[in-house]
């Protein structure tokens, strides 16, 4: 059976194995099996109803399994052939259930009318939020928000004003993110809402203006990756310590760029409530994934049963829409759960993953990074002194967060005469409530008033000191401990400063000693051997319990698996895949049918933006074509503007293109003449801004690894001319996203621009790219994923705004 290969900015599952364990890429099958015939059973075995449902299953054609994540992106397409079944990287035109935009609506306002766009296309769709630089009382940033209040209400769309809420809490609490939907957001944390079950993911800005104007725009289906929980969360142990440990135990890049889904037995996941999933869902942008989607089950629904009856008999006209009652309602509850959407038998994941959530214990990401995960009784022993503490954030500043971390202190008041203590002196310790709900429900349980009779200084439910906005920031040589999402240096004030992340009760804990450390709520259970984790499901053969259909088809990959290596070890050389037939598509008229150059190598894995197109550069509106092309890869590489030519194929490492978002680095390439990227894989940001500027890209893995074998030593080693990035201020506007990794470039490798002499060759129509390895070397091919023609018109048209435009003007 052969894998079936994904695709453009085309993803394809790739076989890469986690980076602890040897690297071994399957090589494509020689040969078809032989089709089915009749007589290929014995009488018995149809007598046999066991045997008989299995033969009988063989020889229909069921629908294509698919994940929970392929089903949602199913419904949200537009315009799919008929019977058309989306799998992981396929393209598609998207029109999401909802779109949210935060402080940067104004810019996003500013495109869309400059693209010529006057009315949103469908008001419902739209959310839009203050939330970001709240506590600036500039006239500037005043200005800012009242140009985005009265363009919301001139428009029509749904508005929440500075001091209402972080704008993913309120797509959660107001019922936008809602089960089996896909949500959006110009914000990278827009992952959250997979915690109720709804696929969310971050767009750009052009992205968002697309929306606005036609209601929709394109996305492409990542890998998806499934991660196992096991076991039970044990009491002490939070949402918060998965995350952190999951970033920190699995941080070689597992699931960089990947959609995750999570599943466990029901029993396990009942030890998951939705405000730890939040949590997990929050942080899986951290960890480097574009979703991070949980089943809809009886958690949540026991969670929205309680959000309806809520809604209706709570509502507060001034701080809920007057829409919300509409989205909690038990008859759509009744309509959801009659059904509810979850991941077919049989679905395929491009990797599994599992955690025993019974071995951990509370983490603590950092200093300055959150692939850095330490148990706390660790770094409780250093006695790490801390400066200031942050109970802030969409993270973990909901109801639940502040109660915990006002029992930290309700707890010592106890043994404190009933007095509530006062924090550590010399220490600072900031809150701010998720939302103005959340607060108010923290405050009518006392939460809130507990820990500003401990000394907390309140601020205002917004992003804040969690994006280095606003009161509380680090100064250089202090300390910070945060229950926020990030701590990158430099990210929450000072970069001389050093942040971890914690759970709100460490938090608070840490706030009231001093240093880092715990409540003391967790016991480490008896014969604990460490944190079991790993590849897989988790679960032990032996304890395993499969059906007879499972059995077989397990029975048929491993012996896929012995034919595949037999065809390895006797050919060793790259073969050309003849099993797989070629699916013909459309083109469209003025769209090349082939891409054809030879292939320029820049060997190396993380080139960021600004490595692609400087920074500096970035905001400087009169430069010339002829000066952009010459900046094109000056920052990675000086030498690239004379070595690469126009008409090559640039072709590079994994994570091109990640960093901060600049449409410039895809716009510079273009200015070089070179048609196309090829990459083993595309920072997510870099890949939307490269389609919607016309820049085509395709992710083939196998060629990375051909072109390493051959003229690359295998060794890697940080490259340090990355490390110290300073973004240009404009940027605050930009989609939010984490300081680019190391870029890794092969220790033996001299040449960071290579002609290689080697020919590639994508055929659209075909799906497939053909590799000549030099004069005289091996050709081979390789299937690679559809790009639609709703894809290939944009890039026809010159980008997606250009796309956008023509839109309007026919009144499509």
């Amino acid at each position: 059976m052969l894998r079936r290969a994904g695709s453009v900015l085309l993803r394809r599952p790739w076989t890469r194995e986690l980076p602890h364990r040897a690297i071994h890429a399957q090589r494509p099958r020689l040969y078809s099996k032989t089709p089915c015939r009749p007589q290929d059973v014995f009488h018995s075995q149809l007598e046999d109803p066991s045997a008989a449902a299995i033969i009988s299953s063989l020889k229909t054609s069921p629908p294509t399994p698919q994940t929970l994540t392929e089903k949602i992106v199913q419904r949200y397409s537009l315009g799919l052939p008929k019977d058309k079944t989306v799998k992981s990287g396929d393209y598609v035109t998207l029109s999401p259930h909802h779109c949210m935009t935060h402080d940067n609506s104004w810019p996003v306002a500013l495109k869309f009318m400059s693209i010529g766009a006057t009315k949103i296309y469908d008001k419902k769709q739209i959310v839009m939020t203050l939330d970001h630089d709240v506590q600036n009382k500039s006239e500037s940033n005043l200005r800012k928000y009242r140009q985005i209040e009265e363009f919301a209400k001139k428009q029509g769309v749904d508005f929440y004003p500075a001091g209402r809420g972080i704008g993913h809490q309120i797509m959660v609490e107001e019922g936008y993110a809602w089960p089996g939907t896909m949500a959006v957001a110009s914000d990278s944390h827009s992952n959250m809402y997979g915690g109720v079950g709804c696929l969310g993911t971050a767009v750009v800005r052009t992205d968002a203006a697309s929306i606005w104007a036609t209601g929709r725009t394109w996305w492409q289906i990542p890998p998806i990756a499934k991660v196992t929980f096991n076991g039970l969360l044990p009491e002490g142990v939070t949402g918060k310590d998965v995350i952190v440990a999951l970033c920190g135990l699995f941080s070689k890049d597992e699931v960089l760029n990947h959609a995750i889904e999570f599943t466990g037995s029901e029993e396990t996941m009942r030890s998951l409530r939705v405000d730890d999933r939040l949590t997990i869902a929050n942080m899986t942008t951290e960890w480097g994934a574009l979703t991070g989607l949980f089943p809809i089950d009886s958690v949540l629904q026991g969670w929205l049963r309680y959000k309806a009856t809520e809604a209706a008999l709570y509502r507060d006209s001034e701080l809920t829409d007057d829409t919300t009652p509409e989205r909690f309602t038990h008859a759509r509850l009744d309509d959801l759960f009659a059904s509810p959407m979850a991941s077919d038998k049989g679905a395929r994941y491009a990797k599994y993953l599992h955690l025993d959530l019974s071995t951990l214990s509370p983490y603590v990401s950092g200093p300055n990074s959150v692939k850095v995960a330490t148990p706390l009784k660790e770094l409780a022993s250093q006695d790490i002194k801390v400066n200031k503490a942050y109970l802030v954030s969409c993270t973990n500043s909901r109801a639940s967060d502040l109660a915990a971390a006002a029992k930290v202190f309700k707890d010592a008041a106890e043994k404190n005469d009933g007095k509530i203590p006062r924090i550590a002196d010399g220490v600072q310790f900031y809150i701010a409530a998720a939302s103005l709900p959340e607060q108010l429900a923290a405050e009518e349980a006392g939460d809130w008033q507990a820990m500003l009779d401990a000394g907390a200084q309140p601020l205002p439910a917004s992003c804040g000191p969690c994006i280095g906005l606003g009161a509380g920031l680090l100064e250089p040589g202090e300390v910070g401990i945060s229950a926020s999402n990030r701590n990158f240096k430099g990210r929450m004030g000072s970069t001389d400063a050093k942040a971890y992340l914690a759970s709100p009760e460490v938090v608070a804990a840490s706030a009231l000693s001093g240093k880092i450390s715990g409540p003391g709520a967790y016991s480490q259970p008896e014969g604990w051997q460490g944190v079991v984790l790993g590849e897989g499901d988790g679960i032990k053969e032996e304890d395993r319990m499969i059906t007879a259909a499972e059995a077989l088809e397990k029975v048929i990959g491993q012996l896929d698996s012995i034919v595949s290596d037999a065809e390895s070890d006797l050919f060793g050389a790259p073969v050309t895949e003849a099993a797989e037939p070629d699916s013909m598509i459309d083109v469209l008229p003025g769209f090349p049918e082939n891409v054809t150059g030879e292939i320029v190598f820049c060997d190396a894995d993380n080139i960021s933006t600004d490595g692609i197109y400087p920074g500096k550069l970035t905001y400087q509106d009169d430069v010339s074509v002829e000066d952009m092309a010459k900046a094109c890869m000056h920052n990675f590489d000086p030498s690239f503007s004379s070595v690469a030519k126009a008409g090559d194929i640039l072709v590079a490492g994994f994570n091109f293109g990640c960093g901060s978002s600049r449409e410039q680095a895809a716009t510079a390439i273009l200015a070089k003449k070179i048609p196309m990227v090829v990459a083993g894989s595309f920072g997510n940001i870099f890949s939307r801004n490269s389609i919607n500027n016309a820049l085509m890209g395709v992710e083939v893995p196998k060629l990375v690894q051909r072109l390493r074998e051959c003229f690359s030593a295998p060794a890697t080693q940080p490259e340090e001319s990355q490390q110290s990035i300073t973004e240009p201020s404009q940027n605050q506007e930009s989609l939010d996203s984490p300081p680019p990794a190391p870029q890794m470039v092969p220790t033996a490798e001299k040449l960071l621009t290579r002609r290689t002499g080697w020919t590639f060759v994508w055929d659209v129509r075909r799906s497939r790219v053909q590799i000549q390895e030099g004069e005289g070397g091996a050709t081979w091919s390789q299937k690679v994923g559809e790009l639609p023609p709703n894809v290939q018109e944009i890039i026809a048209r010159g980008g997606l705004e250009k796309w956008v435009k023509g839109e309007i003007e026919t009144g499509s």
